[in-house]
């Protein structure tokens, strides 16, 4: 008798897309199917791909050409935001036999009906704009992962220029209470104390439901969880800062001091250009108020670099308000035209020399704002998240603080997911040095 049909995934992009993968596994071995780890023989590859930027397309291109070459035999797929916004690219790839759309891969478990090898792939990609709800998925535990990630959301409600998120997402529509909490629960009595809710526009979380919710009633609700010791978010818009949130996110006491405020821009100008829903001087109190409510607040942002229209003066403003805020660490892109969206068609385009070496010089802005955060740290004790493994180039253990700074130290061999102190001694480069002061039982 043969043994079940194995099914690798190869997940591309996102923490949203990684959750969305393990979903898709726990359905495939709800239905009889084995999940191999990614790189493994297996009978079924899927790849969950990306494209928010073209590097991703690239990567996307790139990863199913590997696994074609290496298991020419192998039942390929590709699923994700490049299916859905560029289906008929990834169905010419040769080896692919099936496409499936975002709204589609949780349907992956009767799509696999057949695995013959096809001549022409089958695509099954529909209208993103018609999806109204959450899938919900079997319960998902991270093997091998010591943190856990809680999909609430999907699709963005925002059309900012250059994105292509809402095209590859659809609509904002959010995950029901019930369900959310029952999932935190389970990871927290599973022993993970660290979990982070994640989306494409978790800010808006609630307003689709009925009756209504918010992101804040979710978080009291989740933040009286046993067992978790740390809530934090994934990414939110400053204009998503009601008071309701801020006082959540500032007061509750199981909510990590780590919160990440995409800015995009430093320019009032550009972030007109952008449609971005906020201004700087928005964007910079609300920084300050929450720095000076949450002490040593790990804080992060995402940056692009070259948008059409950015002149030299916009990126020193940029520069300027990154020097001026306090940052913990940066998430620096290079802006690359999507095909349909309102930014590739507009005049101003940067070139590509000028936009590298914008990057490099933000960069290094950006380490340069890490190192400053790290080393107020010296010589603190910090209570950290024990990481599974240890690190390659050194032999050391891991932790994250719960301000998001993963401080590398000598400790015993025992499993990730526990909570240790550790007194941070050192930084060099981008490495956080600690001494394990004690380990919990």
């Amino acid at each position: 008798m043969s043994g079940p049909v194995t099914v690798s995934l190869a997940t591309l992009g996102c923490r949203l897309n990684q959750v969305e993968s393990q979903e898709i596994g726990a359905l495939l071995e709800s239905r009889g199917f084995q999940v191999v780890p990614p790189g493994r023989p297996a009978r079924v590859h899927v790849v969950n791909t990306c494209t928010v930027t073209g590097r991703a397309d690239f990567s996307d291109r790139q990863a199913i050409r590997r696994i074609t070459r290496a298991d020419p035999d192998a039942f390929v797929v590709v699923t994700g935001c490049w299916a859905q916004t560029d289906a008929d690219r990834a169905a010419a790839l040769p080896g692919v036999d099936l496409v499936v759309g975002n709204r589609e891969k949780y349907r992956l478990p009767e799509l696999l009906d057949s695995l013959v090898k096809r001549a022409r792939p089958t695509v099954a990609v529909g209208d993103i704009r018609e999806a109204r709800e959450v899938p919900i998925a079997p319960p998902v535990r991270p093997a091998g992962r010591s943190r856990a990630f809680v999909k609430i959301q999907d699709g963005c409600q925002h059309r900012c220029a250059f994105c292509i998120v809402p095209a590859a997402r659809g609509q904002s529509r959010s995950q029901e209470p019930k369900v959310v909490l029952d999932r935190v629960r389970a990871l927290a009595e599973a022993g993970y104390p660290d979990i982070t809710l994640t989306g494409v526009d978790i800010g808006h979380y609630g307003a689709d439901l009925y009756p209504r919710t918010t992101l804040a009633a979710l978080l009291r609700e989740l933040a009286r969880v046993d067992g978790l010791r740390w809530l934090r978010l994934s990414s939110v818009l400053p204009s998503y800062f009601t008071p309701e949130l801020f006082d959540a996110v500032t007061t509750l006491p199981a909510m990590a001091p780590h919160l990440h405020l995409p800015l995009q821009s430093g320019s009032d100008r550009v972030l007109r250009l952008m449609r971005r829903p906020y201004h700087t001087g928005m964007y910079r109190a609300l920084v300050e108020r929450l720095g000076a409510a949450i002490p040593d607040l790990g804080l992060g942002a995402d940056v692009i670099v070259g948008h059409p229209g950015e002149t030299e003066a916009d990126f020193e403003a940029t520069m300027a308000l990154i020097r001026a805020l306090p940052f913990s660490y940066l998430h620096v892109f290079a802006y690359s035209d999507r095909a349909g969206t309102e930014a590739a068609r507009r005049p101003g385009h940067v070139p590509a020399a000028v936009i590298r070496a914008r990057g490099e010089r933000l960069r290094a802005l950006g380490r340069e704002k890490s190192a400053a955060f790290r080393r107020r740290l010296v010589g603190r004790a910090r209570e950290v998240l024990v990481l599974e493994g240890r690190e390659r180039r050194t032999g050391l253990r891991a932790g994250l603080t719960p301000n998001y700074v993963e401080v590398q130290f000598e400790g015993r061999e025992e499993p990730g997911r526990r909570i240790a102190t550790v007194e941070i001694t050192a930084v060099e480069g981008d490495r956080t040095l600690g001494r394990l002061v004690e380990a919990a039982p």
